[in-house]
């Protein structure tokens, strides 16, 4: 299996992309971001891409992929509207279409967010946000699509891309997970690959559905 990642600079994206780069199924990864993302394997390569809404532009690096696991996101905090949305619904789209576009039947999994508003109508924006972009991506013809939303998620040992408040999710996840359902993001990545070479009967899965499918054999 061959995947396309983004977002390998940031906690969830390094996660899925270690976990990828163990897993015997995974023969190559494309890891697509701004900047380098520190990492080499023999899996691994890496595709710097300045501007996402651009990315069209990379067709030929693009062909020959099973899946895209789209990790790439930022917070909502101190941000306007239209500014989250330009990142979190216009970039993401117009990346989805440009590496659809290289590979027809391709399984695209975009991290979403625990509380995720898909009616669109709620009260927080970034809910709205995300949901608009769930919901948009399931428009798409793609093979396959689905949204995990995982709620608490736990960084690996061997993680270093680990910044403000996500420094202490190491130390702190034992006791958060007695509140919160959560995920190691080890559990994220092989649930994700499992997605795409078993499916799921559900397009939006939440904490206990990637922590289900992450276990499938």
């Amino acid at each position: 299996m061959k995947i396309i990642l983004t977002g390998a600079t940031g906690m969830v994206g390094e996660g899925v992309l270690l976990s990828c780069l163990r897993d015997e199924r995974i023969t190559a990864v494309l890891s697509i971001s701004r900047k380098p993302s520190g990492k080499t394997h023999p899996k691994l390569k890496e595709l710097l891409v300045p501007d996402f809404m651009q990315t069209n532009q990379y067709a030929a690096e693009l062909a020959g992929y099973d899946a895209c696991f789209y990790c790439a996101g930022i917070t909502s905090v101190g941000m306007s509207e239209a500014d989250y949305k330009h990142i979190t619904y216009d970039t993401t789209l117009r990346f989805a279409e440009a590496v659809l576009a290289a590979n027809p039947q391709l399984t695209f999994i975009f991290v979403s967010g625990a509380h995720t508003d898909a009616s669109e109508k709620g009260k927080a924006m970034w809910a709205r946000v995300k949901g608009m972009t769930e919901n948009a991506l399931g428009r798409m013809a793609f093979k396959a699509q689905y949204n995990f939303r995982p709620g608490l998620m736990k960084p690996g040992k061997d993680q270093v891309q680990l910044r403000g408040a996500n420094r202490y999710f190491k130390v702190l996840y034992p006791l958060m997970a007695l509140f919160f359902k959560g995920c190691t993001l080890d559990e994220i990545g092989r649930a994700m690959v499992n997605a795409v070479q078993t499916g799921y009967p559900k397009r939006t899965l939440e904490a206990a559905d990637i922590l289900n499918l992450s276990r499938t054999a």
